[in-house]
């Protein structure tokens, strides 16, 4: 298959017509069409459907478009990978992970790493759901679970703990649970129906003790962020990650010898960023701050 033409159907792709293509390719759109149709020829198949709004990939196309992005990711990534290995580390590194873990504890963190690195520019993507790394969605990721794309390069980096919370006037009005059984009778703030293995696995707080009847909740919120702001109004009695509430004095563990399966994380990156310098030092610098902060495992 002729590169040239495979560069120029993914910029048509991408561009969404062959106007935009040419512009972005600084060759005429009659230029574009001719090559376009050369590939559909070479393939024997039609790769965009026209319309008077633009252009849209015809079922193969998208399949062709979807080989074609990759591509063009994994040659860009060694473009930036040969490069720094000439330079100081520089450029923008892009990192995905929870909403709740990058908002609270992440984010606080990056000072220091943008301090040492100020060449380095960061786009932090908060998602709880896993965005593909090997399509360049992102270059490295924070997985709060065993990752599942089995082709990526997976660094493990620390265990975390969850445990029963409640603030200090929310026990003083209730009273304060002995056995796991006194929950039957407790307000419970969870998170609800989730697809994220981590998140899910914090909403034990219904069954412990009664595993056969499963508790109702009083307060449903699908953020973690807002569980904690609830439990620290005294609204109720949560499960939380204990690095959300590091350092937070409003809360009180409650039923302290409890607690749910503990989950792993893990640092990621696509195989061809192995060589990234950026990748690493940001690597390491997780491994640093993790390991500072022990307290929070």
């Amino acid at each position: 298959m002729d590169w040239d033409r495979l560069r120029i159907f993914h910029t048509v792709a991408e561009s969404g017509s062959f106007t935009n293509a040419g512009i972005r390719l600084n060759c005429s759109q009659s230029a574009v069409s001719r090559q376009i149709r050369a590939l559909e020829e070479s393939l024997n198949v039609s790769l965009f459907t026209r319309h008077a709004r633009g252009l849209v990939l015809t079922q193969e196309g998208q399949e062709l478009y979807n080989t074609a992005r990759e591509m063009v990711h994994r040659l860009e990534e060694t473009q930036r990978t040969l490069m720094e290995s000439r330079e100081s580390p520089s450029g923008t590194l892009r990192v995905t992970t929870m909403v709740t873990f990058g908002a609270v504890w992440l984010t606080p963190h990056l000072e220091q790493f943008m301090t040492e690195y100020p060449d380095i520019n960061i786009k932090l993507i908060l998602d709880d759901a896993d965005l593909d790394l090997s399509a360049g969605e992102a270059d490295v990721a924070i997985r709060l679970h065993e990752p599942e794309q089995a082709d990526l390069i997976q660094r493990p980096l620390a265990t975390f703990h969850a445990h029963i919370y409640a603030s200090p006037e929310y026990l003083d009005r209730k009273g304060t649970p002995v056995t796991p059984s006194d929950l039957d009778h407790h307000d419970l703030i969870t998170f609800g129906i989730s697809n994220v293995p981590t998140i899910r696995g914090l909403n034990w707080l219904l069954t412990v003790g009664n595993p056969t009847k499963e508790r109702t909740p009083r307060l449903q919120i699908n953020n973690l962020y807002g569980v904690l702001h609830a439990v620290e109004a005294g609204m109720g009695i949560a499960v939380l990650p204990d690095y959300l509430v590091h350092n937070r004095q409003k809360l009180v563990r409650v039923l302290p010898k409890v607690e749910g399966t503990p989950f792993n994380s893990y640092y990621c990156y696509a195989p061809e960023l192995r060589g990234s310098l950026r990748v690493a030092l940001f690597r390491d610098f997780m491994v640093r701050q993790i390991r500072a902060e022990s307290n929070i495992l």
